[in-house]
């Protein structure tokens, strides 16, 4: 068994769009009509063929209160990992993103953490 696609819920699918390609640096996989909304998915530009990240409309009442929730008590949804934390929070910090946390070192990992302007927090993981 893989894990193919899993989501995160968002209040603007185009605003979502935007920041995970443009601002993060992941690769639009799919962009198909569904309904009101659009089935989008991206994909990390290293693992073309890997897990999906479904940007999902956050329109059912107990998604937006399951993320206003989450968001308030600065909980982060999922988690990237990136091969050098200090060099990927400079370039996010020098696109105007906002973190929550700093680098910080924690064992033998060190995290931060970021506000995705779609309503969710989004911890960064560096492993050694």
């Amino acid at each position: 068994m893989n894990i193919i696609v899993t989501s995160i819920f968002v209040q603007d699918q185009d605003k979502a769009l935007d920041f995970y390609t443009n601002t993060l640096g992941f690769v639009k996989k799919h962009d198909v009509p569904s309904g009101a909304y659009r089935w989008i998915t991206v994909v990390s530009p290293e693992a073309q063929e890997g897990t999906e990240l479904l940007l999902e409309p956050n329109e059912h009442p107990a998604a937006k209160e399951y993320q206003k929730k989450l968001f308030a008590d600065g909980i982060p949804v999922t988690m990237f990992g990136v091969p050098d934390i200090q060099e990927e929070y400079q370039r996010l910090i020098n696109q105007g993103v906002r973190f929550t946390m700093k680098p910080t070192k924690t064992g033998d990992i060190t995290i931060a953490v970021f506000d995705d302007t779609c309503g969710n927090l989004i911890q960064i993981i560096e492993q050694q």
